[in-house]
């Protein structure tokens, strides 16, 4: 099992930048895929990021790609979403998920581990 921490969400001017964090506990971290997901009010969960075990690959979103980074440092047991020129439409609540698996997913179903989640608004 893995506990997950979300922190560093608020409020923020569109344009503006917020940098995302999601603590994990155990001994295996860097033995998990992680990824980021959101659900704003009324609609469903939404992909958002990915990363693999090592770091080399990456996955995002249409909608965030070029805004978004997605990171993590092993050695901290944690993994980051830098998020830049945000927009309204990125109001929601994100959350983390890991998974214990080589590769990367973009799919909720694939993700047994999640956090609690941190509120992030964009205010126009």
């Amino acid at each position: 099992q893995v506990q997950l921490v979300e922190s560093g969400g608020g409020l923020v001017q569109a344009g503006g930048s917020l940098r995302l964090s999601c603590a994990a506990s155990g001994r295996t971290f860097s033995s998990y895929a992680m990824g980021w997901f959101r659900q704003a009010p009324g609609k469903e969960r939404e992909f958002v990021a990915a990363i693999n075990w090592r770091g080399e690959s990456t996955s995002y979103a249409d909608s965030v790609k070029g805004r978004f980074t997605i990171s993590r440092d092993n050695a901290k047991t944690t993994a980051y979403l830098h998020m830049n020129s945000l927009k309204p439409e990125d109001t929601a609540v994100y959350c983390c998920a890991a998974r214990k698996s080589f590769l990367i997913s973009d799919y909720t179903s694939d993700y047994p581990y999640w956090g609690q989640g941190t509120q992030v608004t964009v205010s126009s």
